[in-house]
This record gives structure tokens, C-alpha cells and sequence, in this order.
């Protein structure tokens, strides 16, 4: 079984997206060149600051909830695992059960 399925690689996608983007947003953020006193200056990077805190905690919620269906997801094929090797235990044949039952010697 290989470690890459369609999940991984949308896991991936997104990463890469939104490092882009977060890229993107910081790079904006820091063109203060064009304010013409420091309080248009103050405020824009005081409002670039909240903002950036504001898409750092959004991509930092996205991670964790990512983080949990991944942890979901493994706990389910966990239980199945146990479940299949369950069945499996079932259906063995159970040679000393027969011995002990005198079906067979």
C-alpha cells in the first residue's frame, strides 16, 4: 500500500495554497511607501498586523482541524482493522474445538 492517496495530495494542494496566499496577504501588508504622514503609516500597519494575526489564526484553525479529521480518519481504519481481524478469528477453523469435541482424532 503506498503512503500517497488522493487525500495526501490534497493536503498537499492545500499547504501550497495557502502558503500562497498567506505570501500574498504579508506582501501587501508591508507597502506602507505611499502613506504621507506617520499616522497613516501608524494606522495601516497597525491594521496590517491585525489582519495578518487575523489569517494567521484562521490558516492555525484550519491546520487543527485538519489535523483532527486526519486523527479521525486513522482511528477509523484502526477499528476496522480490529473488526476484519474479529471476523477473521470467527471464521478460522479451530482444530483443538473439534479434537475436544471428538468430531476428529
Amino acid at each position: 500500500m503506498r503512503g500517497t492517496s488522493s487525500s495526501g495530495l490534497s493536503w498537499r494542494r492545500v499547504v501550497f495554497f495557502a502558503s500562497i496566499a498567506l505570501h500574498f496577504v504579508l506582501g501587501l501588508s508591508g507597502d506602507s511607501k505611499n502613506a504621507n504622514t506617520g499616522a497613516k503609516a501608524e494606522s495601516h500597519t497597525s491594521s496590517s498586523r491585525t489582519g495578518t494575526k487575523v489569517i494567521l489564526i484562521l490558516v492555525g484553525f484550519v491546520a487543527v482541524a485538519m489535523f483532527s479529521f486526519f486523527l479521525y480518519k486513522l482511528w477509523q481504519k484502526k477499528k476496522r482493522d480490529e473488526q476484519y481481524a474479529r471476523l477473521l478469528k470467527l471464521f478460522e477453523e479451530d482444530d483443538e474445538l473439534e479434537v475436544e469435541l471428538g468430531l476428529r482424532d
